[in-house]
């Protein structure tokens, strides 16, 4: 995997990526990795998808939102808006104007939304992997939400990791004025939405009810019977790779019929 470098914002921010260019003769869309809550470009998602790119010539982009991974800054300030600007300035400063599929993961889904409207005619496509948009609303009981919106931090036992989650008031309330569940999405590109069975975190029925608000007809749901949230497996990862690989390289045409 290629060295770290930084992207400086105008408001100080300091966020970290890595960028692998493509071939010579590639002439496709870049790749965008978006991680989860509390997650980062070190993932075994992430990386997968960064060698695959690399070893066939695809740009691909990963980084860490300000606040994790090696991205400075106080995770308590993010936001899915000042995330959503970080993948824009980063998007703005690839020395290409070449199109973009985001591939986001579980909050990264979300966020890819977001992303991907503002992005507009260079939006090539989206990947959702148990992508988890408006889980400040359907995720948080009312008790703790009246909590939150009391200036309250919630936390909740992890089960990726030895300390709590926090969910702070200003991203919850960001959220809550963030949602999108509710109403047509106007993206038109081609959405592949991939969603374990056993996810305990998002129902997979959230990626059927994005299906149904996404406005593009190219919308395909892949159900993995016995996956879990993460879908880190081996065989999970394999799928990715697949899916995402038939967005962003050219396609044979099918001969005719005979």
């Amino acid at each position: 995997m290629t060295s770290t470098s930084y992207l400086e914002l105008s408001d100080g921010r300091s966020i970290a990526y890595r960028f692998t260019p493509g071939g010579a003769s590639y002439a496709g869309p870049v790749i965008v990795f978006l991680p989860g809550y509390m997650s980062d470009m070190a993932g075994s998602k992430a990386a997968a998808l960064f060698e695959m790119a690399h070893a066939s010539g695809i740009p691909c982009l990963l980084f860490d939102y300000s606040g994790c991974g090696e991205s400075p800054g106080d995770f308590a300030d993010g936001t899915l808006s000042r995330w959503t600007q970080e993948v824009l300035a980063l998007v703005a400063a690839l020395e290409t104007d070449a199109k973009i599929v985001l591939v986001g993961s579980s909050m990264g889904g979300w966020l890819m939304l977001k992303a991907g409207l503002a992005l507009g005619e260079r939006l090539a496509g989206l990947v959702g992997i148990a992508a988890a948009p408006d889980f400040t609303d359907w995720g948080i009981p009312q008790m703790d939400k009246a909590l939150l919106a009391d200036g309250e931090i919630l936390f909740e036992d992890n089960p990726y990791g030895p300390e709590p989650t926090p969910t702070h008031p200003g991203f919850w309330a960001d959220g809550q004025a963030s949602l999108m569940l509710e109403g047509e999405i106007a993206i038109d590109v081609p959405v592949r939405l991939l969603h374990g069975q056993r996810d305990p975190d998002v129902p997979w029925e959230i990626s059927m009810r994005l299906a149904e608000r996404l406005r593009s007809a190219d919308v395909q749901v892949t159900l993995i019977k016995d996956g879990d949230h993460r879908l880190s497996r081996e065989s999970d990862i394999r799928l990715l790779l697949r899916t995402v690989a038939e967005l962003v390289l050219p396609r044979v045409e099918d001969g005719p019929e005979s």
